[in-house]
């Protein structure tokens, strides 16, 4: 991972890191809060019990004209997951797609995208995209080209979901080319997807962007993820669950982090995870209105940790239960495989095994 994926920053991230290191010290919680997100560490090159180099294999096979679509991927019934780009402003260290092959999708490809989704064979099933990347919010004239073809093309699609960072990462970029994204289209639900790991992130700058972005009537929520180092303490979480309440960010996921190559480091194992979650959401520390679902990246989509999930432990890997059928996501994308990590139990539901962290 440390040779696929440099470190890149952002001037306002490099900026901010300065000024954290300045005032409250390099050791200091607030600084490796932000630090430990995005600056290359030699400890991603350590050798470890990860070996995963992709979260998960489920890309659809989508022909145009010309050749294969790339960027598609589908796991969920109702729900198709479009990566206009994979090229981000700044890397996050923990990435899970750092390994991804570099793509940046046309307008005729996108085009051609939006006439699948409108196909008559997903016209009765698919009716939401989650569109992300890389961050699409890079190319926001591009991204017009989608939206507006979606709407032309795929009626069936109601709700649109853009997974981007950039409000965090250059909050500048939160302009009029993006907020007019959003405008005169009346047939999308729009709700932007972000991520906010600590409460240091929320600079004066972020949270005025995060505000453009809401004034649209864009609905914003997080997808967090539990990163040792920097948040993986009670009170960290509890100042960052406030804090994205007061920001008019609705919480979702936190994700234990991903077992992929390079980051060993910042995984905490899967009983302190939910040792912090029970304590976050089961003590009146936060509304009931900003808990998160704790769930896991695995290699057949996200599980949510709840009774009965846990089904056996051996050699630092856990075996999963989920409430996915094998016959059904076969049924909706005909490229998926069976993962070797991966079974069907007797009732034709999937389980799978994932590599816990000590």
């Amino acid at each position: 991972m440390s040779q696929l994926l440099p470190e890149k920053i952002t001037p306002f991230l490099r900026e901010r890191l300065s000024d954290l290191k300045s005032s409250e010290g390099p050791e200091s919680r607030a600084y490796l809060g932000l630090a430990l997100q995005y600056c290359k560490s030699e400890e991603e090159g350590a050798v470890a019990n990860e070996h995963s180099l992709k979260h998960y294999e489920a890309g659809v096979e989508v022909h145009n004209e010309e050749c294969i679509l790339p960027g598609l991927e589908r796991l969920y019934r109702k729900t198709l997951v479009i990566e206009p780009t994979l090229v981000c402003l700044a890397h996050c260290r923990y990435c899970l797609r750092s390994n991804y092959a570099k793509h940046t999708l046309s307008e005729k490809q996108l085009i051609e995208v939006a006439k699948y989704c409108g196909h008559p064979s997903n016209r009765d099933i698919l009716n939401e995209v989650l569109i992300t990347g890389g961050d699409p919010l890079i190319f926001p004239q591009r991204l017009e080209v989608l939206l507006n073809a979606l709407i032309e093309y795929a009626p069936n699609i109601k709700i649109a979901r853009i997974a981007s960072r950039i409000p965090g990462q250059d909050p500048a970029r939160i302009d009029q080319s993006v907020q007019n994204l959003f405008s005169n289209k009346p047939s999308l639900r729009f709700e932007l997807a972000t991520q906010i790991n600590h409460p240091v992130e929320f600079f004066p700058e972020v949270e005025a962007a995060f505000k453009r972005i809401s004034d649209c009537g864009v609905k914003v929520y997080s997808q967090n993820v539990l990163l040792k180092g920097v948040n993986d303490n009670i009170e960290t979480l509890v100042e960052l669950y406030n804090k994205m309440r007061q920001n008019n960010i609705e919480s979702h996921y936190l994700f234990h982090c991903i077992p992929m190559v390079g980051i060993h480091h910042l995984r905490t194992s899967v009983t302190r995870g939910l040792q912090l979650v029970k304590e976050l959401v089961c003590s009146g520390k936060i509304s009931g209105r900003a808990k998160p679902m704790f769930a896991a990246m695995s290699d057949i989509g996200k599980i949510t940790f709840y009774e009965g999930v846990v089904v056996e432990k051996k050699d630092n890997k856990i075996l999963l239960q989920s409430n996915y059928r094998y016959d059904e996501r076969r049924m909706w994308n005909g490229s998926w495989q069976l993962p070797a990590t991966a079974e069907v139990d007797e009732r034709g539901y999937l389980r799978v095994w994932y590599d816990d962290a000590c």
